[in-house]
């Protein structure tokens, strides 16, 4: 097989995750903006997310959020997927939106709140099994305001009893991503505040929990592809939640803010053999002002683009460059691989596929956006907390 059929095949393999939530009404934290034609139900979160997977080729799983994807039978909401070409993929936990998280979920000082969140995500784990889910995702917006608020290393001992609880819940295949977040809701402590707690948590809970990165959860001037090369190199990589920021947690379409920091992150997966492995690519994002569907389709577009490059890296020449100490010539390799233009390449991939060489343009031109306007009338549109 020659460099460049490699890298097709490898291209043809993608697999991006779209979230459930990106596909009903976000906004700010001033404003929700609705949008005509937004799915009303899970059902159709999923047939939207089935027009993704249909013209990029490479979104076959959807993300579920609990409570906000609630329904009365599993079963029947994974077997509609099924019908429409797509599966069902990580279990998103909601530890944050009730009134008795407001000192922490898994984390209050209070034992009756910790059952009621510890609860929750059993449930969750209930769901996968329903739904044939191989992930749980956890994000924990437990932390602290002001200083002597709580005693930090005692939410750090609720937080690993918690966490050990629902790990031995977890059945065979099932797997733990634990997510961490800098900063937000918490202004003084975060009790998952970066990849090293999320790691320490991990080890000592066994192989099946692992870590998520967000590439919008960290401080400014974060070097995130070291952070995802040295999870990889531990084996304790689970997953991305692909998005943008500019300031903090923005939560805009991948590669928007920063295409180059993307490329350096996929240029790393592939390096440590996380494309061909079982980490997780999935979007997280909050599509505020533009449209859903297309903003999703842009941006797997936008990570097939990063990772195409990533492997149009010249391995053989970056290394002989870096074992001879020529700096210049390494970058020069590293740079020569992010300046190539690779919608060519993709659009040829595309073609292979049997798809559209071009999702956005035959997505416009399907009439479903306009077909979903005219058809979801009434109802509550989804969104958050909905």
């Amino acid at each position: 097989m020659t460099e460049l059929a490699a890298v097709k095949a490898a291209l043809k393999t993608q697999a991006v995750e779209t979230p459930s939530w990106a596909y009903g009404n976000s906004g700010t934290r001033f404003k929700v903006f609705a949008q005509a034609g937004v799915p009303r139900d899970p059902f159709e979160k999923l047939d939207d997310a089935a027009k993704v997977h249909e013209f990029t080729g490479v979104a076959p799983t959807v993300a579920l959020h609990i409570p906000w994807d609630r329904v009365d039978d599993y079963t029947a909401l994974a077997a509609h997927a099924e019908k429409r070409g797509v599966r069902i993929g990580a279990i998103n936990s909601n530890t944050f939106q009730d009134d008795a998280y407001k000192l922490g979920s898994v984390c209050h000082p209070d034992p009756a709140v910790r059952r009621k969140a510890v609860d929750h995500l059993l449930e969750c784990v209930d769901i996968m099994d329903a739904t044939g889910s191989h992930d749980l995702k956890l994000w924990f917006a437990d932390g602290t305001n002001y200083p002597g608020q709580d005693d930090v290393r005692s939410r750090q001992d609720r937080l690993a009893e918690g966490l050990a609880e629902v790990y031995e819940r977890l059945g065979e295949g099932q797997r733990m991503l634990l997510e961490y977040k800098l900063f937000e809701p918490a202004f003084y402590t975060t009790d998952v505040p970066d990849w090293g707690t999320a790691y320490a948590h991990c080890l000592k809970l066994g192989e099946k929990a692992q870590v998520v990165v967000d590439t919008g959860h960290h401080a400014p001037g974060t070097n995130i592809e070291f952070i995802v090369a040295t999870l990889l190199r531990e084996g304790k990589l689970g997953g991305f939640d692909f998005n943008s920021r500019f300031y903090a947690d923005d939560d805009l379409m991948v590669g928007a803010a920063d295409p180059f920091q993307l490329f350096r992150i996929m240029y790393e997966v592939v390096r440590g053999g996380g494309f061909t492995s079982d980490v997780a690519f999935m979007l997280d994002q909050c599509h505020n002002i533009e449209a859903k569907i297309p903003a999703i389709i842009r941006s797997v577009m936008n990570v097939q683009e990063a990772t195409a490059k990533a492997l149009l890296v010249d391995a053989g020449a970056l290394a002989a460059a870096q074992a001879a100490g020529d700096v210049l010539e390494a970058n020069a390799v590293l740079m020569d691989a992010y300046n190539t233009d690779a919608r060519p390449l993709l659009r040829e991939v595309r073609e292979e596929m049997g798809l559209e060489p071009e999702p956005l343009k035959a997505y416009r031109s399907c009439g479903w956006a306009e077909k979903v306007v005219a058809e979801r009338v009434g109802g509550e549109q989804a969104g958050w907390g909905a």
